[in-house]
């Protein structure tokens, strides 16, 4: 965003935190003022038909902290002059990404692999190296954003050379990750295999009256990051997810801090269908633990 937003009005869609972060930025650190904010509430998604062909749009494919996704790239034009900008970090090898369709992708080694935190990827498109080369900010850039040198792109950068120099014990960290992807069957396997830990939440969801999935559409609804609703006070969601943790069942399944009160499950590919299976009736006993 820093190295290529301001040569075209820009489209945000977002639909929880992390979006709204990138909106932030947008608006209150690079100062942009033709921007379009596109906003639902958590569980729900923006109007994505809105996005216009000659803006540069702003989006995240998964929302982490909703549990909301989106579906498809079919809202996407095929004659669009603007960039399409995708935060993917917990989407990417989970999901069927139209590639031909996102200009700007970045994704994290830690989400979907189960890798290293605060490392990623970028991937550009020839439409994305042609705005890094023929459009200069207004504004400074830092050192870590500069992907061109004399108007050119710095194709070192893809090429295995370092900015700030990482540890290459991550690097090896991603490539045994990408292995293990290769090891199951490639990136369709591993989007099989997320989609069957779906599959075993929904199941769980549809034969119970006091649990819900806060994303409203099932076409939306994230195969990673499953965000569920509970029929019970904030405080009975707090007195649950202590159960679990102290009988050493579940860590961390709490929503995220800014969503509705509520559980958050990992079902991505390095998540096996037999653990959430395992973990389901301890749902059960908690909830009938705290609502008695």
């Amino acid at each position: 965003m820093w190295s290529m937003l301001g040569a075209r009005p820009v489209d945000v869609f977002h639909w929880e935190s992390f979006g709204s972060g990138w909106l932030t930025d947008i608006t209150k650190q690079l100062k942009l003022d033709d921007v379009n904010s596109y906003l639902a509430d958590y569980g729900e998604l923006p109007d994505l038909s809105l996005a216009n062909p000659s803006h540069d749009a702003v989006f995240t494919w998964n929302g982490t902290t909703s549990g909301v996704k989106v579906p498809n790239g079919d809202w996407i034009s095929e004659e669009r002059e603007g960039l399409t900008i995708c935060d993917a970090t917990s989407a990417v090898f989970a999901m069927p990404m139209p590639w031909e369709k996102l200009d700007v992708v970045t994704y994290s080694w830690q989400k979907v692999l189960g890798g290293e935190g605060g490392h990623g990827v970028i991937v550009l498109s020839p439409k994305a190296v042609e705005r890094l080369e023929s459009y200069t900010p207004s504004w400074p850039l830092p050192k870590i954003f500069r992907m061109t040198k004399g108007g050119k792109l710095i194709e070192g950068i893809f090429k295995g050379a370092t900015i700030n120099t990482p540890s290459m014990l991550c690097v090896v960290d991603y490539i045994d990750a990408l292995d293990w992807v290769d090891g199951i069957g490639g990136v369709d396997a591993a989007i099989e295999k997320s989609q069957a830990n779906l599959a075993v939440l929904t199941n769980f969801v549809e034969s119970r009256d006091w649990i819900q999935f806060l994303a409203k559409n099932p076409d939306q609804r994230s195969n990673t990051s499953v965000c569920l609703t509970l029929d019970a006070t904030e405080e009975q969601v707090k007195a649950l997810i202590k159960l679990l943790d102290e009988e050493q069942v579940a860590y961390d399944i709490g929503a995220y801090r800014d969503a509705p009160a509520g559980l958050r499950i990992w079902a991505g590919a390095t998540v096996e269908a037999a653990d959430i299976e395992a973990l389901l009736p301890w749902l059960d006993w908690a909830y009938a633990e705290v609502t008695k």
